[in-house]
């Protein structure tokens, strides 16, 4: 069964990596093969259905969330906060790059590295360029915002706990001290590039004078007010356990729809514009809950990790959590995020069990790294190439400069976890 689980996850690699098929076939058809081709027949549907229902709480409170922040945004809730964000920067650069990272942080509160990149670098290009501001910094801010700001509702906190079918919010919880420590981090970071690009320009203070972005940013107050309200609400119920996040975030949508869209046509607008993020991830999910159910059902996994467990210097086994946080930024660039979420971290989560190590353990290890602080540079995401394309620079010179920063807050927050006692060196 160690042998039928390499080949499955080995098969499911290849066919990501080299993008023959996309992740969501190969997360089913290829387990679904090898199940039936080890002998479980029909039993390989049961296991499929398993894996599904477990995360069955997991999808509920994704789509929820994309719809609910999606409404949200639609409704111009950020565009006060941009506002004041960008008229206080005003052209000098020590302000600039801090306020490029704030701007970037609010603005992946979606969990979308995406639209980051896509509202802030075209917003802020041009204020660079005047001021004579490198572009590599601006691609370097925003990517440290999007980076180390990892939240429950993000790709790699979703397949993290798919994988391992653990809660998001037990995943998270632990480590909200942990990135507090790397936003505090990367804010110095971006405040450091700052001051030695002012330096540079010779920039002082007859510069600070307001840049007033061209976008209209009007909001009713009465409006932005219950927004924020509602926002703060829902996010404190569902990080603090007090209620299950997929029906906060549920009966957030229905409420931030009322009162902003209080026409029933264009709430089903609505829901129409969001659709799209909400079912692709839907689908990679239950396709993930199909391969772990299958991993699990038969055996492939718990035969894998003994496997290992045998082949690993025993005094290695209990230092896995930290040595893997300190990799898991570099394998970024070997790994996509669904061939390792959904194919790598499970052993590794199994092998370390065995030497008593929990596996949320291990997956928070691995959201300090893994597709958080390095989806921005990874070959293997598009919004890498977003960034690069948006900026105008060469990728190679995004990743030379950039990657240095990205890593050092990977390896920051390692630090935090091991002093907060996540995991130990």
């Amino acid at each position: 069964m160690a042998l039928w689980g390499v080949l499955t996850i080995a098969g499911v690699l290849v066919a990501i990596l080299s993008r023959r098929i996309s992740p969501l076939a190969a997360l089913v058809l290829i387990p679904v093969l090898t199940s039936l081709a080890s002998g479980f027949g029909l039993r390989t549907s049961g296991f499929v259905i398993s894996g599904i229902q477990s995360m069955a709480s997991i999808i509920s409170m994704f789509v929820f969330a994309i719809l609910f922040f999606g409404v949200l945004t639609d409704a111009g809730m950020l565009n006060p906060l941009i506002h004041s964000i960008l008229r206080l920067v005003g052209k000098r650069p020590s302000r600039i790059v801090p306020g490029t990272f704030l701007l970037a942080l609010l603005l992946h509160l979606d969990g979308s590295g995406a639209v980051v990149f896509l509202i802030a670098l075209p917003a802020l290009l041009p204020l660079y360029d005047e001021v004579g501001i490198d572009r590599r910094i601006l691609a370097c801010a925003a990517s440290l915002a999007a980076g180390v700001n990892f939240l429950p509702w993000t790709g790699p906190t979703l397949r993290a706990s798919a994988s391992l079918h653990i809660s998001t919010i037990a995943l998270f919880r632990p480590l909200f001290p942990v990135q507090v420590v790397g936003l505090l981090f990367a804010l110095g970071i971006c405040a450091w590039l700052g001051l030695k690009e002012e330096r540079r320009l010779g920039r002082n203070e007859s510069l600070s004078a307001s840049y007033v972005p061209t976008s209209d940013f009007s909001q009713g107050r009465v409006r932005f007010g219950i927004n924020i309200a509602l926002t703060i609400t829902v996010l404190g119920a569902a990080l603090t356990g007090k209620a299950e996040p997929a029906v906060c975030f549920m009966l957030g949508t229905v409420l931030a729809l009322i009162v902003n869209f209080p026409n029933a046509e264009h709430q089903r607008l609505q829901l129409e514009a969001h659709a799209k993020a909400a079912i692709t991830m839907t689908a990679i999910l239950c396709a993930a809950g199909c391969f772990t159910g299958i991993l699990k059902g038969t055996g492939m996994l718990a035969a894998m990790a003994t496997a290992c467990v045998h082949a690993l210097p025993a005094q290695l086994g209990t230092h896995i959590p930290f040595l893997l946080a300190l990799a898991a930024m570099p394998l970024s660039l070997v790994f996509d995020p669904d061939s390792f979420y959904f194919g790598v971290l499970p052993i590794i989560a199994t092998t370390a069990g065995a030497y008593g190590v929990a596996p949320a353990t291990v997956a928070q290890a691995a959201l300090l790294g893994m597709h958080t602080t390095g989806f921005p540079v990874s070959p293997l995401t598009p919004a890498t190439f977003l960034v690069t394309g948006l900026i105008g620079i060469e990728l190679g010179e995004h990743q030379r400069f950039t990657g240095p920063f990205l890593f050092l807050a990977s390896v920051v927050m390692a630090l935090a976890a091991v002093v907060f006692g996540i995991f130990s060196f």
